[in-house]
């Protein structure tokens, strides 16, 4: 062809290689257009998570701080509920171990004085055959004026006292079954007889009374252990749920 020819041929061609070059400039243009917009939504909704999640790690990482806080202040006040109770439970059974000791010897002391009393109102000495000998009676009363002596200041006179002495250092004397000595000796049988009877409802008294003590410290004790136990398991059942809280944050 001649260039005359052909020109109209590239004219027609170039033509339509504009129009498709415009029309895939249109559709990357679109494109481009749509994916910006796209873009710009889904960067602003990142953006916005990123707010939400740092806030909510923000109350998260403060509400560990305030639950672990809670945590150790439960635990510490558990701590001092199990030693108040150690401590309580501990004088209790010095409590328990003294009253015991007191107790039997009291109950030791009772018997003794109990035998001495029941021989000297016979005011003969058979009747020291059919109770004891009389110097396990007289040993008896001696222990029992030993280990007692504070329990009875001020019960007995100088005296009385005395009397008593003598008996436990004589105490054939005081059941001698001959009539002269019989007769010579009764009044001093009775005066010892009023001392030791004496002695006994002291013992009686002091023991009743020791017994009675005993109960309402075992009964405050008992008090005390339920509500430190209980409190204890409150405490530890709060800490329980806060770990629990803790793990599913």
């Amino acid at each position: 062809l001649s260039l005359h020819d052909a020109l109209p041929i590239f004219q027609t061609q170039l033509q339509k290689e504009q129009e498709e070059d415009e029309e895939v400039y249109e559709k990357v243009a679109c494109w481009c257009e749509t994916n910006d917009k796209s873009k710009t939504v889904s960067i602003a909704d990142a953006e916005g998570r990123i707010t939400d999640l740092t806030s909510t790690i923000e109350e998260l990482t403060a509400s560990s701080a305030r639950l672990n806080t809670e945590i150790k202040n439960l635990n510490s006040e558990i701590a001092k509920n199990q030693a108040a109770l150690d401590k309580a439970t501990a004088i209790r059974e010095k409590q328990l171990a003294e009253f015991n000791g007191e107790e039997k010897d009291l109950l030791q002391s009772i018997s003794a004085l109990k035998s001495a009393v029941t021989v000297l109102s016979k005011h003969n000495s058979a009747s020291l055959l059919q109770i004891g000998s009389m110097s396990a009676i007289t040993s008896g009363v001696q222990a029992a004026l030993t280990m007692h002596a504070d329990l009875l200041k001020g019960v007995f006179t100088h005296k009385q006292r005395r009397a008593v002495t003598a008996f436990l250092q004589s105490p054939q004397d005081y059941f001698d079954a001959e009539p002269t000595f019989k007769q010579s000796y009764a009044p001093q049988s009775g005066e010892i007889y009023g001392i030791l009877t004496q002695m006994l409802e002291t013992f009686e008294a002091n023991l009743s009374q020791s017994q009675k003590e005993e109960m309402e410290n075992q009964k405050a004790y008992e008090d005390l252990k339920a509500a430190k136990e209980a409190e204890i398991a409150a405490g530890q059942e709060q800490i329980d749920k806060k770990n629990s809280r803790a793990c599913r944050h």
